[in-house]
């Protein structure tokens, strides 16, 4: 790797050097945009938002310890040293994409229609088996946030794990331009952002421009058990995971244990041996394999791989387990779409106690929308949920399928503030509740009210 200083910054991102020469050379390590974040040497975004401009609080971010700024007009009397550029987001992707091109060490890109993130917890608990990781936090897998982790890594890392998310056409590009990944995974193509993708097959082209930035070297891991990426061509060596057969790597024996966790073999051509995800829901499996993949590539053991595994844990709003003494509450409302919500109400059906799912809208989802609300409803129904609490514009169409394939007790608020003045009677102790909608519901705040009351 190298380091990175005022001057190289300048040079790497064709931006102009304003400020002491003799602060050019200070080591600059790691970039924010939040002045409150700031560590002793890390690199200040200035950006400006719709509400508040980041400029405003360079020197705010000086006095906490920043080496340099990166800001798209003069900063008055600025207290450090910063890089004058025309768009700071530009110049922090070319950064990005620069830095990490100093590191030899194995970078693995996820991403997918559903299952990312979870896949990029477990990917980065099987490798922590054998190395010190870097992983993307929190939901930093746009086009700021993965600059910024990338910007993150140091010395000390031997591997990275880099989350990509995307809504439009071109974005898999430019983020597969900076994270140049030596293993894709792939976890499936599915419903979501297919308002601005189109169709299915629009999906799978968009996450695919991340192959034309691997090596001839490099390895793609797709779920085998989507037809559509079962019949892609990466034009790379393909490992397919999934539940059927004709999977390099696939799960048998499954067994879910509650809201325990799963457990199951993992098979492979050279190898079966058994594994456990100590955290809830039976989709986990997926996850598991793709990351078992990724090991077995970086030369990990069977006995590596499960001990990984064995330390995942969820991370917030995606199926996280609460009990809260009076209801068992699933927190999966970080973001909702067909397939996930899918896998969420089937592995709610597998519990024992009253199944009650609290639904909200999924955004983005285009022209068919009412009829992928609509199916939910009618799935819940035949996965046998014995009580559904609907709440949204195209929740009622969630309703109305559960209603019309014969579900159990029904309830619909237009809403938030209808369904939370009667979340109260909505439960019942020993219920097993699920929460989830799409990110722009909020409805974090149903859980937070459910963890009150209950």
């Amino acid at each position: 790797m190298m380091y990175l200083t005022p001057l190289v910054i300048a040079e790497v991102t064709g931006g102009e050097f304003v400020g002491d020469p003799s602060h050019g050379s200070v080591r600059v390590k790691g970039a924010v945009r939040d002045n409150r974040d700031v560590a002793p040497g890390n690199l200040f975004l200035c950006i400006r938002g719709a509400r508040v401009d980041g400029h405003s609080f360079a020197n705010s971010a000086f006095e906490a310890g920043a080496a340099c700024c990166l800001a798209e007009h003069p900063i008055p009397d600025a207290k450090g040293p910063y890089v004058l550029v025309s768009s700071t987001l530009e110049a922090v992707k070319k950064l990005g994409g620069f830095y990490r091109a100093s590191f030899d060490i194995p970078v693995i890109g996820i991403t997918g229609s559903v299952g990312k993130t979870t896949t990029k917890e477990m990917t980065a608990a099987v490798l922590g088996a054998k190395f010190r990781v870097l992983k993307t936090l929190e939901n930093m897998n746009n086009e700021l946030g993965v600059p910024l982790m990338l910007l993150s890594l140091n010395e000390s890392h031997e591997a990275a794990v880099i989350e990509m998310g995307i809504s439009y056409f071109g974005e898999m590009s430019r983020l597969a331009a900076m994270v140049r990944p030596d293993i894709c995974i792939i976890t499936k193509i599915g419903f979501s952002h297919i308002e601005t993708l189109g169709s299915l097959s629009g999906v799978l082209s968009a996450k695919s421009e991340v192959f034309s930035y691997m090596s001839p070297g490099g390895t793609a891991i797709l779920n085998g058990d989507d037809e559509l990426l079962w019949e892609y061509d990466p034009g790379l060596r393909r490992i397919m995971f999934g539940l059927g057969e004709r999977n390099d790597f696939r799960a048998e024996n499954v067994r879910v244990q509650g809201t325990d966790g799963v457990v199951f073999d993992i098979v492979s051509d050279i190898s079966s041996f058994r594994a456990c995800v100590p955290s809830y829901g039976g989709h986990l499996t997926e996850a598991a394999l793709a990351s078992a993949a990724a090991g077995r590539l970086l030369g990990l053991s069977d006995e590596d791989i499960a001990g990984g595994l064995l330390s995942y844990s969820p991370v917030g709003g995606r199926s996280n387990v609460l009990d809260t003494g009076y209801v068992t509450l699933i927190d999966d409302c970080y973001n909702a779409n067909p397939n996930s919500v899918m896998a969420a109400l089937s592995s709610l059906a597998a519990l024992h106690s009253r199944r009650v799912a609290f639904l909200g809208d999924m955004l983005e989802l285009g022209g068919k929308s009412d009829q992928m609300h609509h199916d939910i409803g009618s799935f819940a129904a035949r996965c046998g949920i014995d009580s559904l609490v609907c709440c949204g514009e195209m929740a009622a169409h969630i309703y109305e399928g559960y209603v019309s394939c014969g579900g159990g007790a029904a309830f619909y608020f237009p809403t938030k503030a209808r369904l939370f003045a009667a979340v109260a009677g909505l439960i019942e102790k020993g219920d097993a509740v699920l929460v989830k909608a799409s990110h722009g519901m909020k409805f974090d705040e149903l859980v937070s009210l459910i963890v009150e009351i209950a």
